[in-house]
This record gives C-alpha cells, sequence and structure tokens, in this order.
C-alpha cells in the first residue's frame, strides 16, 4: 500500500513537473496593430520587418500577431480589445490616430501592456514608443540640396501633425545647409497611404518645376513617379529601389526590431515601466543607406559624415539659428530644440513654401 501511495505521489509530482515545464515554454504572445498593409514598403512594412526580427531572434521564446489595414476609428477599439482577449501579453499600436482607443482598452486590460507609437498618452500599462524620423529626414535633405539643380523641392506630405511637419522642417534643414537657395514645396493628400494621390502630387510637383521628390507617405508611388518622369526621389521608412531604379538617391531605413526587443524583454523580465522610447541613429534605429548610382562619392561621404555626428552626439538638425518661414528667428545660435518642443512643432521654418492646413 505504501508503495503503491509512494509510486501515485511520485507521479503526481512529475505531472505538475511536466505541466510546469510546458507551461514554462509557452511563448510570450506580442500583438500588432497596424494603420496600412504590410506591402505598402513604407510605414507599416518597416513595422513589420521589426515584428519578424522580434520574433526571428527571440529563439521561440515569442509568439506575433499582426493584424493589419485597421482605420483610426471605432473598429480599432475592436481589434486592441480581441488582441488583449487572447492573451496577448503585449500589444503594440502602431499608428498616431489609435491613440485614444488605447488609452480605453488599456485601463479595460491592466495586465496587458500596450504600447502606442508617435503617441503622447500613457497610462500605468500604456507607454508610447518613435523613431526620430526626422534625423533621417535631415540626412536625405542634405542628399536632396546637393543634387537638386533647379533648387526646387517637392514634398509629398500625409496628415498635418506635428510629426510630419517637422520631417518637412528636419529635410528642408538639411537641405539648406548645403544649398542656401534651396525651396520646399509642400502638397497634402490628407492619407498615410494613397497610391493614386501620392502620384498625383508628384506630378504636380514636376510639373512645378521640382526636380527632387520627398515624402512623408506609406507607398513608393512617388519614387516610382519620380523614375518614370527623369526626376529623383528618396525612399521613406524602408529601400524603394526596386520601385524607383535609378531614381532613388538614397533611403531613410527605419529599425523598429530594436524597441521591440527592448520592449518585450522587458516584459519578459518584469521591470516594464510606462514611459517613452524615442530612439534615432545613436541607437540603430534610423539610418541613411541604399545610395543610388546617381549620388557621387563625396555627396555620399558627406550625408554619412552628418549621420556619424548624429550618432556621437555631436550634431542636432533643430540647432539655432534658426528662422521660420517668414524669416522670424524662433531658436537663437547655438540653442536646439528639446524632446518635448520638438513635439509640438507646429510652423515651417525658413525655405519651405506655402501654408500647413488647419
Amino acid at each position: 500500500m505504501l508503495s503503491r501511495l509512494k509510486m501515485l505521489t511520485t507521479a503526481a509530482v512529475l505531472a505538475v513537473s511536466c505541466l510546469s515545464a510546458a507551461h514554462a515554454a509557452d511563448p510570450l504572445k506580442a500583438g500588432f496593430v497596424y494603420i496600412g498593409p504590410t506591402g505598402d514598403h513604407g510605414w507599416t512594412y518597416s513595422h513589420d520587418q521589426g515584428r519578424k526580427l522580434l520574433e526571428e531572434q527571440s529563439g521561440g521564446k515569442v509568439k506575433t500577431t499582426f493584424v493589419e489595414n485597421v482605420p483610426e476609428t471605432a473598429d480599432a477599439e475592436r481589434v486592441f480589445r480581441d488582441l488583449a482577449q487572447k492573451g496577448h501579453k503585449v500589444v503594440f499600436g502602431t499608428s498616431f490616430g489609435y491613440m485614444n482607443q488605447m488609452v480605453k482598452v488599456a485601463k479595460a486590460f491592466p495586465n496587458t501592456v500596450f504600447m502606442h507609437a508617435t503617441g503622447y498618452k500613457t497610462a500605468a500599462n500604456l507607454g508610447v514608443y518613435d523613431v526620430r524620423t526626422y534625423e533621417g529626414s535631415y540626412m536625405l535633405g542634405v542628399v536632396a540640396g546637393k543634387m537638386s539643380k533647379n533648387n526646387k523641392i517637392g514634398y509629398v506630405a500625409s496628415i498635418p501633425i506635428p510629426e510630419v511637419i517637422r520631417n518637412i522642417n528636419a529635410f528642408t534643414i538639411g537641405a539648406r545647409s548645403v544649398n542656401p537657395n534651396i525651396t520646399t514645396k509642400v502638397i497634402w493628400v490628407n492619407a498615410w497611404f494613397d497610391p493614386g494621390k501620392e502620384r498625383e502630387a508628384a506630378l504636380a510637383h514636376i510639373s512645378q518645376g521640382c526636380d527632387v521628390l520627398m515624402q512623408n507617405t506609406d507607398s513608393p508611388a512617388v519614387v516610382q513617379t519620380a523614375q518614370e518622369k527623369g526626376v529623383l526621389a528618396f525612399g521613406w521608412d524602408s529601400d524603394m529601389t526596386k520601385f524607383g531604379g535609378k531614381a532613388q538617391l538614397a533611403a531613410s531605413i527605419l529599425n523598429w526590431g530594436v524597441i521591440y526587443e527592448k520592449v518585450v524583454a522587458d516584459v519578459e523580465a518584469g521591470k516594464w515601466k510606462a514611459g517613452d522610447i524615442w530612439w534615432g541613429v545613436k541607437e540603430g534605429a534610423v539610418n541613411i543607406d541604399y545610395f543610388g548610382p546617381a549620388v557621387p562619392a563625396d555627396v555620399k561621404k558627406l550625408a554619412e559624415e552628418r549621420r556619424d555626428a548624429i550618432k556621437a552626439g555631436k550634431l542636432h538638425p533643430f540647432t539655432g539659428p534658426l528662422k521660420d518661414q517668414s524669416g522670424k528667428e524662433v531658436l537663437a545660435a547655438g540653442k536646439s530644440y528639446t524632446d518635448p518642443e520638438l513635439r509640438k512643432i507646429n510652423f515651417y521654418v525658413e525655405g519651405v513654401e506655402g501654408s500647413i492646413p488647419k
């Protein structure tokens, strides 16, 4: 009897041990909500590359799920709730317009970590994160300033929020740092991803004499149009060479993976805290790369030197003296904008034409 009891006890211990081991081996589930399609080759594509990197680098310890083409409406709230209910320990929302929906859902699921890209509202289980895209925009601007022959750059802009205005300004500052005669013309398409509108805006810029195009939209339509019409352009958020061919001068590459790995590692270790992650060149989250054959060696070298100076903390794109488009000084010589100031930018710098939509 004692022997049988001992065998049963041993079996029970083994069963519990096996169950615990199996439970411990369960991967952490991370969910991603995308504003556009993973094949946009821009913003959403770069986030999805970061998701894949996270999963690959985890060695099976992290399992990811994504939902694409989620509009910035009440439907987004449903998607966030669904991911939380399905046991995702971390949920990433990758567009500014998800902010209020994420705040609401985070309150309902206090044991789930929510991370909102480009936002500013936080809670006990809601943090924010971003890449310093303006650093990439500045570096591309340096190349544009060197390559434009007409001194006219056409910028295809998405939504008039500080993030996009900041990138327009940084691009113009970079261009005028090497060519003070540069002017930037802006056309707003009021969409993150609309290839048709992006193409129309690019064609309008070309008709106005712009020989270099830039965009803060998510499709490769601008660089495709540049290739077709014989002008120059850039890859934005990823390499767009296969769409723009020789028209692509260079690309600003985003690496969201380094942020995703950091967040998930902190959650796994039980040391995640709600806060603000804003990484750039220094942390390996943004880079200039994929220079096209039209870019002379000295221009590539200059752009890379500017990148290295940003990485070393020796160069800040928004450093005075800086004037707005009316010629009024907004930043004194030697001063640089702080992060809170950068996040509130609502004016154009000198060299940008037009006005910001209300």
